[in-house]
């Protein structure tokens, strides 16, 4: 009876040590590769940003991305009064190190919405815009946004000419929409079709009316700068991301932040 309670005792002193010794062979891993990981997700974030803005191929080569990202001023804008604030006011150690969707959880910096039209729960009080500057003026700005479609929040990038209105380009990056319907989103032909067009009208600055149109926008569509094709056997994706854009660049988002943009103060 004793020598089997002494075996019994072994084998759970070995299992406990080697519980022990690959929990800290896993932590070890974890804190070695942490570094690699956050430096590959800040490269595709960059990646994303750029392509939005058309200024490079979503393939691009690393150096590539890095050279072209490092044109562009990275700002922390307040959303609904458009003032750029340091990263200490938004709790963070730098520009790039603020993580926006960490800061919509931490209610010291973000606020619940009781009306939610791009369906985010809660918002961040500050966020990121990338402007790009040629000679001294706006050549481009780049928005991150994001909302929920049908089955998922959706991230991406919009990107605008130096007027702040018109469209240089979309990129949604991450999604867990349909397969073949609302994955449509990221349709390089669907994407191209929102080049050009206008989010808002001229004289209101503050709430843009942009419109996804079942059926699609035609030559005699009325106004179709203002309009795009929704994504066929989408129409809750569809319905998302026009409430995403209008929400974000709403008086609650980035317009009164735009609106500095196309007066010259940014």
């Amino acid at each position: 009876m004793s020598q089997s309670n002494d075996t019994v005792s072994k084998i759970l002193i070995v299992a406990v040590t080697l519980s022990i010794v690959f929990s800290v062979i896993v932590s070890g891993a974890a804190v070695t590769l942490r570094p690699a990981q956050e430096r590959n997700e800040a490269l595709s974030t960059r990646s994303n940003m750029l392509a939005a803005a058309g200024i490079i191929e979503a393939d691009a080569s690393n150096d590539r991305v890095a050279e072209t990202f490092d044109r562009f001023d990275v700002l922390l804008v307040e959303m609904g009064t458009g003032e750029t604030v340091s990263p200490e006011q938004a709790k963070a150690k730098s520009v790039e190190s603020y993580d926006q969707r960490r800061a919509s959880r931490d209610p010291d910096i973000s606020r619940g919405l009781e009306n939610d039209p791009a369906g985010i729960n809660r918002q961040a009080m500050y966020r990121k815009a990338f402007v790009l500057k040629d000679n001294g003026s706006v050549e481009r700005v780049v928005l991150p946004i994001h909302g929920y479609g049908l089955w998922s929040t959706m991230y991406g990038f919009l990107a605008l000419e130096g007027d702040a209105n018109t469209v240089a380009g979309l990129r949604f990056y991450e999604h867990g929409e349909t397969p073949g319907l609302g994955a449509k989103i990221q349709s390089p032909d669907w994407v191209a079709k929102w080049k050009g067009k206008k989010i808002y009208e001229p004289g209101n600055w503050q709430t843009p009316n942009f419109r996804l149109i079942k059926g699609g926008v035609g030559e005699n569509t009325e106004g179709r700068e203002h309009k795009v094709d929704a994504l066929s056997g989408a129409t809750l994706t569809s319905r998302g991301v026009e409430s995403t854009i209008n929400f974000w660049l709403g008086e609650r988002g980035y317009a009164p932040f735009l609106a500095k943009v196309r007066n010259g103060e940014i």
